[in-house]
């Protein structure tokens, strides 16, 4: 069972992660705009990953007992000066979700909450994937500059990305796992 303060940070955490998704669906919107749909795939591939860390993690709060408490998710930033900013924000916003992992891992450290630590071990390690994938991203758009066609070579690279993780949670992370 989770101590109170546990669960209330996970709950949080559920929130952050439903906020990554709606992110980088703006941002799928927003490169779809610019008729980059490679931009536009690989920022709703990453809307799906997101959508499986939040319900990875409301999966864990009600196998432990716990409540999940959803709370109003604040609109996402639409607005974007370019593919480079949209990766930008999107290290920017990793950096945060980071912190805020490291911070729950802090938590379950302190109340000496083992089953969580180790639950959380896997959300440090995505984190830091997270970051060095759009670190990678900012470096090819910073090397391409306004070459049009080099875009389009990435952008079509953008385009084979595909979902690799569950999307149909109705019985559960762990049967959409199986």
């Amino acid at each position: 069972m989770l101590k109170k303060e546990v669960a209330k940070a996970l709950n949080e955490q559920i929130n952050t992660e439903i906020l990554s998704a709606y992110l980088y669906m703006a941002m799928s919107s927003y490169t779809n705009d610019l008729v980059l749909k490679g931009f536009a795939n690989w920022f709703m591939v990453q809307y799906h990953e997101e959508m499986y860390h939040a319900m990875k993690m409301y999966d864990y709060v009600q196998s432990q007992g716990e409540s999940v408490i959803l709370k109003a998710v604040e609109a996402p930033t639409t607005i974007f000066e370019s593919p480079l900013d949209t990766f930008e924000k999107t290290l920017e916003h990793e950096q945060t979700v980071t912190r805020a992992i490291n911070d729950l891992m802090d938590l379950a450290t302190e109340h000496k909450d083992h089953a969580t630590k180790i639950f959380l071990e896997w959300y440090v390690t995505e984190q830091v994937e997270e970051e060095d994938t759009a670190g990678d991203m900012i470096a090819q758009l910073k090397m391409i500059g306004n070459d049009a066609h080099a875009l389009l070579m990435m952008d079509r690279e953008l385009a084979a990305r595909v979902v690799g993780v569950p999307v149909d949670f109705s019985k559960g992370v762990q049967q959409a796992e199986a």
